[in-house]
């Protein structure tokens, strides 16, 4: 059985990729011995002001990570290096998505030199672009040996960079593990106290600008012409810019038919958001993939999306949702218009359902079997 270290998050750190890494490495070791090592210190505070860590949801939790990483520190590196050099592992495999991890990442692969390192490239830029990160994403990706990306956007971006990289493209893996108690809609609603008959729009995750949230925002009085019962239900963790969204609310006079729930949502919480929705909408302005798209799916719940990055790779337009151009308030009220009055959440939910394995954990160990065999050529 060949033997594995992942580097990146996981539990008790917050955030999709931790969940990623986590549920990555629980069904990895069906058919490997992976050795997860993850972060002592992930940011430094100055970066990240706010709550790292969250000990109440373990559901992707693995067991016996080590925590051995500060990524600020290079003497912290080197004693890293030495402890994975006593695993001797076959392969090395390395959660990407941010050029703030290049020094560490740098110097720990040029230490680990002999062993082939496959990156996961969850962005191969960030999404708020700054000057150098293409330098540092470059600098640190080339000590790779394969990569394996979630979207055909990413894999441009990484033959950019790299010559003739060794790398395959598969759809983001589906987190069904969120539901939990496999609640009916009906118990969800009554748990959030909205009242019978609703339609509901789901919004979730962190709010930032590209995120695109006021365009639904400004869509929905043409919604909501339509159909009164129809709620929009916006569910994540704010920035600074709360009263702009909420003042946005007010001034669309949209109050009436729109739920805000901020602030973190634990993983034991997500359940009733989605069991409760219609269906779930992504008016992104920029995207290479979205975790969100796969919660959803595994709720079989269909999406509305922006034709952005990799979201036209999993939203397959008249089947599994509707795709609609990015910053256009009227397409998107278009597309909910259209689904709700073309009754199309059995249709929608049931090619959700048939389109499962393509998203499932399984197929991500095949793609990473597959990837090291190429690696072995």
């Amino acid at each position: 059985m060949k033997k594995i270290v992942m580097i990146g998050p996981v539990y008790p750190y917050k955030g999709g990729i931790a969940h990623y890494t986590g549920f990555m490495v629980k069904n990895l070791k069906k058919d490997f011995e992976v050795h997860t090592v993850s972060y002592k210190m992930q940011y430094p505070k100055f970066m990240y002001k706010k709550e790292q860590r969250d000990y109440e949801n373990d559901i992707s939790k693995v067991e016996d990570a080590e925590y051995l990483i500060n990524t600020a520190n290079p003497f912290n590196w080197l004693s890293t290096a030495k402890k994975i050099r006593q695993i001797n592992p076959d392969h090395i495999i390395i959660q990407w998505w941010h050029p703030y991890f290049s020094p560490c990442y740098f110097f720990l692969n040029k230490l680990l030199k002999k062993y082939p390192k496959i990156f996961v490239c969850h962005n191969v830029f960030p999404h708020e672009r700054f000057p150098l990160d293409r330098f540092l994403t470059k600098l640190t990706l080339k000590t790779g040996s394969a990569y394996i990306t979630h979207s055909h956007m990413d894999a441009d971006d990484l033959c950019s960079i790299i010559n003739d990289p060794i790398y395959t493209t598969t759809a983001l893996p589906t987190f069904n593990a969120f539901k939990l108690r496999n609640i009916t809609a009906s118990e969800a609603y009554k748990e959030l106290g909205i009242a019978p008959g609703k339609k509901l729009l789901l919004f979730f995750g962190f709010v930032r600008e590209y995120k695109g949230l006021k365009h639904i925002i400004n869509a929905m009085p043409k919604i909501t012409n339509f159909e009164k019962n129809i709620q929009l239900l916006i569910v994540g963790e704010f920035g600074n810019d709360k009263e702009e969204y909420m003042s946005l609310i007010k001034n669309n006079n949209i109050e009436a038919n729109t739920t805000v729930v901020s602030g973190y949502v634990s993983d034991k919480e997500i359940e009733k958001y989605f069991a409760a929705s219609d269906i779930v909408v992504l008016p992104y302005e920029s995207a290479t993939q979205s975790g969100i798209v796969q919660i959803a799916y595994g709720f079989d719940k269909p999406v509305i999306a922006t034709r952005v990055g990799g979201l036209p790779d999993v939203v397959i337009d008249g089947k599994t949702g509707f795709l609609v151009e990015p910053k256009d308030p009227d397409a998107l009220a278009d597309a909910v218009i259209r689904y709700f009055r073309e009754n199309k959440e059995e249709e929608f939910s049931e090619n959700v359902k048939n389109e499962a394995y393509k998203y499932s954990w399984d197929r991500m160990n095949e793609v990473v079997g597959d990837i090291i065999k190429r690696i072995s050529k």
